[in-house]
């Protein structure tokens, strides 16, 4: 998936990128959002970066996130607020025998207008 772009469809944004740098084709969403992953307790690791897309940045936006991953309903991570001068933050966890893992984003302020957040190079490792 890309990053989205501003009241258009699905699938039809740009190739996620923070700082300049492409990462391709990953998991772009806008805030706020949820996407849940079945891992049935049988993966070791969940690895990613995630912030504001260059996206929101070069259309001047001052998009601000906070992105969050659990896990059966236990919080494994918090970004703290993201912004697109900030670049990304690196995940990486342990989530074995976790069933279902959540890719939380939420709005970090008032002003939603351009808050895309990417996951970049999202991964997970299974046994």
């Amino acid at each position: 998936m890309t990053a989205p772009t501003a009241g258009k469809a699905a699938g039809d944004g740009t190739p996620i990128s923070f700082g300049g740098v492409t990462y391709g084709k990953d998991l772009g969403v806008h805030a706020p959002s949820e996407v849940v992953y079945h891992l049935g307790g049988t993966a070791d690791r969940f690895t990613a970066l995630v912030g504001i897309d260059d996206f929101s940045t070069n259309q001047g936006a001052t998009g601000a996130t906070k992105a969050s991953v659990r896990g059966d309903g236990k919080v494994l991570f918090t970004s703290g607020k993201l912004t697109g001068a900030g670049g990304p933050v690196q995940v990486d966890l342990d989530v074995r025998g976790v069933k279902l893992l959540h890719l939380v984003v939420e709005e970090a302020n008032a002003n939603t207008a351009l808050d895309h957040t990417s996951w970049a190079l999202a991964r997970v490792t299974v046994r």
